[in-house]
Formats: C-alpha cells, sequence, structure tokens
C-alpha cells in the first residue's frame, strides 16, 4: 500500500510471511498474489487482483507472495511450481 506502480514493476515482489490471504484495500493498481505451502510450492494463485479486493484465504498457505501484474502469466507459473526466493 502507498506504492506506485512503477516502484512495483518487474523484478519486485513482496513476501509475506506467516500469511494465508490479502487484500488489496488502499492500492492504486492490480497484483498477482501466489499461495505458497511450507515448502514453497505454489497451491493457489490469484491473477490480476484488482484494488479495493479480499483475495481468498487459504488454509494450506504458510506464506503469500505479491507480485507485478501479468507477471504470473509472463513467467508461466502453475500450481505446484516451487518458488525460490532469493
Amino acid at each position: 500500500m502507498g506504492t506506485s506502480r512503477s516502484d512495483f514493476g518487474n523484478g519486485s515482489g513482496l513476501w509475506i510471511v506467516p500469511c494465508r490471504g490479502v487484500h488489496t484495500l488502499g492500492m492504486r493498481f492490480s497484483i498477482d498474489v501466489l499461495y505458497l505451502d511450507r515448502h514453497s510450492a505454489v497451491i493457489h494463485i490469484e491473477q490480476g487482483l484488482r484494488p479495493w479486493r479480499f483475495a481468498p484465504v487459504k488454509l494450506r498457505a504458510a506464506s503469500v507472495l505479491e507480485l507485478p501484474s501479468e507477471t504470473v502469466a509472463g513467467t508461466g507459473t502453475q500450481l505446484g511450481d516451487k518458488i525460490e526466493i532469493s
């Protein structure tokens, strides 16, 4: 929140640990959201989550990775993929 689209470009992300769901209240642009289990495997994907929305809560999630919109489509990320965060 409070970030402009230009500050949240390709290669950027926000990893929220622990987390099972997110919202975009107060945001001014859409984001992609990856829900990760404790092994960093993708268990749910929300693409293009628009501002002022609530994403679903996923009890199996250990963390959530917020990414610039269209990142998921551009990378071909799918359910079951393992995400390496460095």
